[in-house]
């Protein structure tokens, strides 16, 4: 499937891992139990969890801790598959 693809689909899916003020580590276990479930999966990024970081860093950080892909992020929002 093309990122296109997995993209389009991600648009019907819904948000189901909030990063919080914690940042990414305590929400790593729970991303990957969900990639082990779903094919895709939709975290939004609090502003806290920000701080001076830009959401796709973090996103990109988050992937490569759960080796999963990081098919796209728009505002404070990433998808992964």
């Amino acid at each position: 499937m093309t990122d296109h693809q997995l993209r389009k689909e991600a648009h019907d899916v819904n948000v189901t891992v909030h990063v919080g003020k914690g940042g990414i580590d305590p929400v790593v276990d729970e991303l990957s139990d969900q990639l082990d479930d779903r094919k895709l999966v939709k975290a939004k990024f609090l502003r806290a969890a920000r701080g001076g970081t830009s959401t796709e860093e973090l996103a990109a950080e988050l992937a490569e801790a759960v080796e999963a892909k990081l098919i796209e992020t728009r505002g404070n929002t990433a998808v992964f598959h």
